[in-house]
């Protein structure tokens, strides 16, 4: 890798990201990246070791530039790539390629289902870059199977991920080609699927004999983890202070929840109780619950431009669909996925959590009820507006690209934590008893705190952590256990959310203070110049 002859920090900024799209084809066509997306990239020992050597010669590189002159917005794009790499650097010490087959399985199936969500190209160009990247899926394939230590190797992540991988032949064979209107090309597609499908196939076969022979940790350690919040997110605390912030979080809210649990129709200071009682009253189907969603996103919409709190992006729409088949297995919550930054689409999708197939009726009815509709204002919220969707479309308008390519969860699911506060505060959740589920819904992302440091630095097991989810939260025990699967397989991820908000509020109040502007003016400002680590973001609104 040749980077002797950038001297310029935005050309070098520019060097950096032309690296990271090339050599992580599957991400830049989620982004948009109509050059990337006919690959999926190679995922073989010397390539996966090949890139974490570039990413440290990269960031060597960024330290020893010259920043004197630059502008805040070019010294935030270089801290932003120096935050990044750093924390690859870190996790190059655990890697996660040579863990978990989520690695392999997750990017080549997400990547697939968003070329139709997205659909940039006319069907018959789209058909052949599906093609292309399916005629790679037995290589990637082939690349976990050689890649995985079992000396490393959870059982948990590895039967984790054979859920995914169950799920790949009908999705490959079924549900993709059901996306193509044309006959002919339709059955071109499934006819180049079949070899992935089959691919696929061969991998659940592995994992399940794998699985019984992996004796690696999932647990992060608390090393890595504090290495990530100090390096990668620009947190001025460990995974100890971090654990301890969301315990009295926790305990902050515990306190303002009884008492407004006895305001609720009927209610207590058992604000747990009230919960459960308030989650009877739910859909009585999943197709039920995605039309109340879309009906309560809606409204979310008319709400704020009601009330002035932000700008809209032209052309911003959010779709409210049912969750894919293949991320059914291991998502069990409502999620988004916004439109792809680098295009000029500003069309999202709020993904509604429907069951996987073989889900008995009352898992069926667990997930219902933890979607009841007190619940569903806030939800929609968190991922619609001021939410995800109303920051990633807004955002996507921002004319500087590394901050479209690089985001962390700690802004935008802290972030969407925070819309649900400001939205309160404007009085949108009217009944007590949403007012209540608000509340819940940030409690829970308390209790995340509490329990993905445990987890990670030992503190905690899976069946401890189980339980602390359903008696200091209302999940039931069957969203409660995907939770946790999910926060082993995913560490730092969970306490984005509380511990994003919590800073986001710290820099509005401190920006409100100094007069720097007004409310529409700061969230169009803050949620507009990215979703960047913390300390990053204040310097945005702050200091530019």
């Amino acid at each position: 890798m040749d980077v002797k002859n950038t001297t310029s920090v935005p050309a070098l900024v520019d060097r950096v990201l032309a690296w990271y799209l090339d050599r992580n084809p599957i991400h830049a066509a989620l982004l948009g990246s109509l050059n990337h997306d006919h690959a999926l990239g190679d995922f073989s020992a010397t390539s996966l070791t090949a890139q974490e050597r570039e990413a440290g010669e990269w960031l060597a590189r960024l330290l020893e530039a010259d920043v004197t002159g630059l502008d805040v917005p070019a010294r935030v794009d270089r801290d932003l790539l120096v935050a990044v790499l750093r924390g690859m650097q870190a996790r190059a010490s655990w890697p996660v390629w040579r863990r978990d087959p989520a690695h392999y399985v997750a990017p080549v199936l997400s990547g697939l289902f968003a070329a139709f969500l997205h659909r940039l190209r006319p069907e018959p160009e789209l058909v052949r870059s599906v093609e292309a990247r399916l005629a790679e899926v037995p290589s990637v394939l082939d690349a976990c199977r050689a890649n995985l230590d079992p000396e490393l190797s959870s059982p948990l992540l590895v039967r984790r991920a054979l859920g995914q991988v169950r799920t790949a032949r009908t999705f490959l064979t079924t549900a993709l080609p059901a996306e193509v209107g044309d006959d002919g090309l339709r059955a071109r597609l499934a006819a180049a699927a079949e070899p992935a499908a089959a691919a696929f196939d061969n991998l659940a076969g592995f994992l399940a004999e794998f699985a019984e022979r992996a004796q690696g940790e999932w647990r992060m350690g608390e090393k890595l983890y504090s290495t990530l919040l100090t390096e990668q997110e620009l947190l001025g605390y460990d995974a100890a202070e971090l654990h301890e912030r969301g315990r009295a979080a926790y305990d902050e809210l515990d306190a303002q929840m009884r008492e407004l649990a006895q305001r609720v129709r009927d209610g207590s200071p058992d604000w747990r109780a009230v919960m459960a009682r308030l989650q009877n009253d739910h859909p009585p189907t999943l197709e039920a619950m995605r039309e109340e969603y879309a009906a309560e996103t809606a409204r979310a919409r008319a709400f704020l431009a009601e009330h002035q709190l932000v700008s809209f992006a032209d052309g911003e729409d959010c779709r409210v669909v049912p969750s894919p088949t293949f991320q059914r297995p291991v998502l069990s919550v409502a999620f988004y996925i916004a439109p792809p930054p680098l295009t000029a689409s500003r069309v999202g999708h709020f993904f509604t959590p429907y069951t996987p197939d073989d889900f008995t009726a009352e898992q069926v009815e667990q997930r219902l009820r933890t979607n009841a509709r007190a619940q569903m204002p806030t939800i929609a919220v968190h991922e619609a507006y001021p939410g995800h969707h109303w920051h990633l479309s807004w955002l996507a308008g921002n004319p500087r690209r590394v901050r479209k390519v690089f985001r962390t969860p700690y802004f935008a699911e802290g972030w969407a934590l925070y819309a649900e506060r400001l939205l309160r505060e404007h009085g949108y959740f009217a009944e007590p008893a949403h007012e209540l589920a608000h509340l819940e819904a940030r409690i829970f992302r308390a209790a995340r705190i509490v329990v993905d440091t445990a987890l990670h630095c030992g503190d905690m097991t899976i069946e401890q952590a189980e339980e602390f989810m359903t008696t200091h939260t209302s999940l039931t025990a069957g969203t409660a256990a995907g939770e946790v699967n999910r926060y082993c397989a995913w560490p730092t991820q969970a306490p984005s959310y509380f511990t994003g908000a919590l800073e986001i509020e710290r820099i509005r109040a401190d920006y409100l203070a100094a007069g720097r502007g007004d409310l529409r003016t700061f969230h169009d400002t803050l949620a507009g110049s990215g979703a960047l680590p913390l300390g990053l973001a204040r310097r945005v609104v702050m200091e530019d």
